[in-house]
């Protein structure tokens, strides 16, 4: 744990608000959670879960309510059918993707992470015992695993591949093609499994595929994640889900029956309404992050010294600063990866994003815009200052 240390997004965020707290004005665009309100029926019926009682102890593996809720709403999406045997309820996705390296991992067992990741990722790998593998990924081809890139990684020890589409931090999805050729590879590998995390599925600005979908006789050795924290703008409820065979189902329960047991009831019954529920708000809420993508795409770009790809899904877009590396600041400090970058900017400009080093791609910085469009543009403007001011 104490190779680990605390995650460089909290890092910054709590760099952040010491300089709020000092009287700095301060853009953070470090965190990723949409600024959207819960549904206002998510929240009733929560009110009406705890009314009714609903305050006690749930199944470790989650209420059958809601299994079957997520079950009916896998159907309906995704167009594969879940028992609900094969289905777990966490206190949020990064809790079953926890519970499943817990319940699997030897130590050295290898888990394939295709970098740019989720800082979480290869922590988690580690913390369990496992080896995280990391393969690099360019913004040429989109931040997409290439099955090449996968054949060539897979060793006796590979465990795990992990897929998250669409991806944070850059936002990259992998289509059904590209899911189809990984698919491929994995078939000559049977002793590797696939944990595909899709909690930004329904944040997608190109047709979404599930990996279940794509390869369907996989799914004896695939884990979906999924939850309500991003669609629904339910973070701080921590609700989550994992789709898999049921004798891996079963060992990520004993697993969580050991740490937290069952997920708060409360936060189930607002589960089951968030999928079951009115879903008008989604494509909105969609079409509010498309256009805050385009803005902030449009103008990093513009700024001539920034490359941002236009990325397909999630909140996030991956900015390559290379360029201004070796160039100088107003107050004298000479750029020399992404970590100067982003502090720099930070102390001159007050704006907080996060550097690439925390994702295993360096030379870029990630910037969330589930913020609204005046701090987008702000942020933006000062993000330009700040690189026309390096010399």
């Amino acid at each position: 744990m104490a190779s680990i240390g605390l995650s460089e997004i909290v890092q910054v965020s709590e760099a952040a608000a010491a300089l709020k707290a000092a009287g700095r004005d301060v853009i953070s665009l470090g965190t990723g959670e949409p600024d959207f309100p819960t549904p206002p029926h998510v929240i009733a019926a929560a009110h009406a879960a705890a009314l009714a009682g609903e305050t006690k102890y749930t199944a470790t593996q989650g209420t059958l309510a809601l299994r079957r809720a997520i079950a009916t709403a896998c159907a309906r999406d995704n167009g594969y059918t879940a028992a609900p045997t094969e289905i777990i309820v966490s206190t949020g996705a990064k809790q079953v993707i926890f519970n499943a390296f817990f319940a699997t991992l030897d130590a050295g067992d290898e888990v394939i992470i295709a970098a740019p990741y989720w800082t979480s990722y290869s922590d988690m790998v580690t913390i369990c015992g496992g080896v995280a593998k990391i393969l690099p990924t360019t913004a040429a081809d989109g931040f997409r695993l290439r099955p090449e890139a996968l054949a060539a990684a897979i060793t006796p020890r590979s465990r795990w591949l992990l897929l998250n589409s669409p991806g944070n931090p850059s936002g990259a999805v992998l289509t059904a093609a590209d899911q189809a050729a990984l698919a491929e590879v994995l078939r000559a590998h049977p002793h590797v499994a696939v944990l595909s995390d899709e909690i930004y599925q329904h944040i997608c600005y190109t047709p979404f595929t599930s990996f279940r979908n794509v390869a369907p006789d996989l799914a004896d050795r695939t884990l979906v994640v999924n939850g309500v924290s991003k669609f629904a703008s339910m973070t701080g409820w921590r609700l989550g889900w994992g789709i898999g065979p049921a004798p891996l189902i079963k060992t990520m329960a004993e697993v969580q029956g050991q740490v937290t047991s069952g997920a708060s009831s409360i936060s189930q019954a607002a589960a089951i309404a968030a999928l079951l529920g009115p879903q008008d708000y989604i494509a909105p809420r969609r079409e509010a992050f498309r256009k805050r993508r385009d803005l902030v795409v449009a103008a990093l770009n513009a700024t001539g010294r920034l490359h941002c790809p236009l990325p397909d899904g999630a909140f996030y877009v991956y900015a390559d600063c290379t360029p201004c590396f070796g160039l100088t600041t107003a107050a004298g400090v000479t750029l020399a990866d992404d970590a100067a970058f982003c502090a720099q900017l930070l102390a001159q400009e007050g704006v907080a994003v996060v550097p690439g080093r925390a994702f295993g791609l360096p030379g870029h910085f990630r910037l969330s815009y589930a913020y609204d469009e005046a701090s987008l543009t702000r942020a933006c403007t000062a993000i330009a200052r700040f690189c026309a001011s390096l010399t």
